[in-house]
């Protein structure tokens, strides 16, 4: 059975869990404790298919006149942590990043964490996540930043193209078909993603480049269908320029020989 994902209250309870400060509702500096440099996947959008899991880094910087104590960070997806839907905390026994002393003064502190198809990822919570992170000076000053960063987190994309009859004769029209899906978190598989817009691209036999024939949209299901003429030998691919839900994907191309 599907786990429900984690909501705001689990969220918020585990957010502050190892710090000696009072739970914040929104961005709070005690203090001249300072967090920057935060860091997620490598600045890239996460991407995750339709089942399984997804470990990603976090890094961020924290730093504080009398050196760092601790620092902890946690993913959501949300108007705000009062209000997320789902969240990832830390991949550790306490939930805290682990800090490295850079200098007196600065240290920069990392963790991962794990999204999950089975708990904290459904179909509605694709798009823009936010970092909420928390940072604490050996003297007791901290800072809370509820929006210290966003990311993307993206549903996988494939696409396909097939160009048909081969082969064809110089001017004839030939018949591109394809299918746009991506991963349903809801439904563990690949599902058409409609009314979606696709250029059609070919590239002559010798080239490297390719050029638009013309942009398409998929229908209710997610397929593709176009016609287009046969000039010469040449590779005929779909391209999808990508959603913010939805990694741009583009099709192998697929070889016409014109007689």
């Amino acid at each position: 059975m599907r786990m429900r994902v984690m909501g705001a209250a689990v969220v918020g309870a585990l957010a502050l869990s190892a710090f000696a400060v009072p739970a914040a509702q929104a961005d709070e500096v005690h203090g001249d404790t300072k967090i920057s440099n935060v860091v997620v996947n490598g600045g890239k959008a996460v991407v995750v298919g339709s089942t399984g899991t997804k470990t990603i880094p976090v890094s961020f910087t924290v730093t504080d006149n009398s050196g760092v104590s601790k620092a902890e960070a946690i993913l959501y997806h949300g108007t705000d942590l009062d209000h997320s839907d789902t969240g990832a905390i830390a991949n550790t026994s306490d939930g805290s990043s682990k800090c490295t002393k850079v200098n007196a003064t600065t240290s920069t502190c990392t963790a991962t964490y794990t999204l999950d198809t089975d708990f904290n990822l459904l179909n509605s919570t694709a798009g823009t996540w936010k970092v909420a992170a928390v940072g604490q000076g050996k003297d007791g000053n901290y800072v809370v930043r509820e929006n210290a960063k966003t990311f993307q987190v993206q549903r996988a994309s494939r696409l396909s193209a097939n160009a048909s009859p081969e082969p064809v004769k110089k001017g004839r029209t030939i018949t591109v078909t394809g299918a746009l899906t991506r991963a349903n978190w809801d439904a563990h598989k690949y599902s058409g993603y409609a009314a979606q817009p696709v250029k059609l691209q070919f590239r002559k036999k010798g080239s490297s480049t390719y050029s638009t024939l013309k942009t398409v949209k998929t229908d209710s299901r997610g397929n593709l269908k176009t016609t287009t003429k046969a000039t010469a030998d040449g590779y005929y691919r779909f391209v999808f320029a990508g959603t913010s839900t939805t990694p741009a994907v583009t099709a192998a191309g697929d070889f016409i020989d014109v007689k």
